[in-house]
């Protein structure tokens, strides 16, 4: 496929030839423009990887076709590979003596969005990979090709996880009960990474080592989806009052949720309360007997998240009741996860990595965001099932915007534009300029934690 429209085409180096040293502990680690060089080496793969999984992207529980071409991927680039676990997902394991299991995540799933970008490349279906999730995959895949050629300089064994279902929240659950860390390993670290509107070639860490939960938001907050059910007694429009209208008590829960999502962000930590789907009704002239809403809660902690779940079962109930529905609404948490916190010495030790690799000052810091991820699960389950201290985690946000963009979004005056968020119709990494760095990141993370171990 060709490149991205207004983009260079990637131009791959020629592989150079490792310099001299020993394998196994005294392995010798890539110097940062070794590591940067090796990583343009393997684009061409990891490009035609991306642009066909931008065209034909999947949404979550749905990525059958995805699933495929990743492991393919992983597979022609030497990993072991196992399909269908917890779903569509992908575990690949490349192994390379004995040492530390490093393990990389990424996601395959899209979004129910119709894309907007005019890009050449665009979704040819009404999903979209709004997210990043098709830059996360072809990271991954390059990094693993990165690394298999880089087999002398470290020791371990890598895992490359493809994950369905992460917009739902419940694709890492569905891979761990499906025995992920029984049949794999248990993790020495897990590493991932995730798109942002920054600057593409620039990385951001989240607070510094030591800094903990007082001081900063979470990398990602903590989330949970609840799904509602108003119940309605329907009718004619023409007699209202032999009706009770689910419509109603559904446009009152949504507007109480506001004030409340208004009051909890007041105080101390953060906290989001959004209705993203309501439907009701199937006609102007016929009077529904029931509404079914979708409720997005996110949290600076665990435990805001919990009072503002029981403060959305309040207001339900409560607007149920005033307007007099014949049944109790029916509220159901479809999926839950906790906020992200990253090891501090595994984080710190990535940063001062990518730090070497691009530069101080393509290292950014990471503020906190109200965003959820189930990817703290995969911490959680370490604690769970094994008794003792949870699997570190480290997670940092990569910069997807070219340059001519941010010059666009940070000249000032009236010309000035954001760029598009996450989850917006018009989001569209320049991959041109934001892979062979999301590759070189994503490789440089998991050599560190292989020489750390």
């Amino acid at each position: 496929m060709n490149p991205p429209s207004g983009s260079p085409r990637p131009t791959p180096p020629a592989r150079t030839a490792p310099p001299d040293g020993p394998a196994g502990d005294g392995a010798t680690a890539p110097v940062p423009g070794e590591l940067l060089d090796r990583a343009g080496a393997v684009l061409r793969p990891a490009l035609a990887l991306y642009l066909d999984l931008h065209a034909h992207p999947e949404p979550s529980g749905q990525e059958a076709r995805t699933a495929d071409r990743f492991a393919r991927r992983l597979a022609a680039a030497g990993c072991e590979v196992t399909r269908g676990v917890g779903g569509h997902g992908v575990v690949a394991v490349l192994r390379n003596g004995e040492g530390p299991r490093v393990w990389v995540r990424a996601e395959l799933d899209a979004l129910p969005v119709r894309e907007r970008t005019g890009l050449p490349y665009a979704s040819r279906t009404d999903a979209m990979h709004a997210c990043g999730h098709d830059l996360h995959l072809a990271a991954a895949a390059g990094a693993a090709d990165l690394l298999a050629g880089l087999a002398d300089r470290w020791r371990g064994t890598l895992v490359v996880v493809g994950q369905p279902a992460e917009e739902t929240l419940d694709g890492a659950a569905g891979m761990l009960r499906d025995g992920l860390y029984e049949r794999f390993g248990r993790p020495s670290v897990v590493l991932a990474q995730h798109t942002a509107p920054l600057p593409a070639g620039t990385v951001a860490h989240g607070a510094p080592p030591g800094a903990g939960p007082s001081s900063a938001l979470p990398m990602t907050a903590a989330g949970a989806v609840v799904d509602v059910v108003l119940h309605g007694r329907g009718g004619h429009v023409a007699t209202p009052h032999l009706a009770v209208n689910p419509v109603v008590a559904a446009a009152a829960v949504v507007t109480r949720l506001r004030e409340t999502a208004a009051r909890a962000g007041a105080r101390e930590g953060r906290v989001t309360l959004t209705v993203g789907t309501l439907r009701a009704g199937t006609a102007a002239n016929v009077i529904p007997d029931r509404a079914v809403l979708g409720v997005a809660v996110r949290a600076a902690s665990d435990e805001l998240l919990d009072e503002a779940v029981a403060e959305v079962r309040r207001v339900v109930r409560a607007e149920s009741a005033v307007a007099g529905s014949p049944r109790e609404p029916e509220l159901t948490v479809t999926s839950r996860s906790s906020a992200l916190w990253c090891d501090p010495d595994a984080a710190g030790s990535v940063r001062a990595a990518h730090t070497a690799l691009l530069g101080r000052r393509r290292v950014l810091d990471w503020p906190g965001s109200m965003a959820a991820e189930d990817f703290p699960l995969f911490g959680d389950a370490g604690r769970e099932l094994h008794g003792q201290r949870g699997v570190p985690l480290v997670y940092w946000m990569l910069g997807v915007v070219g340059a001519e963009e941010w010059r666009r979004a940070t000249a000032g005056g009236p010309g000035a534009t954001p760029p598009a968020p996450n989850h917006s119709p018009f989001f569209a990494p320049h991959v041109g300029s934001a892979l062979r760095p999301a590759v070189a990141a994503l490789a440089g993370a998991a050599l560190d934690r292989f020489g750390a171990g």
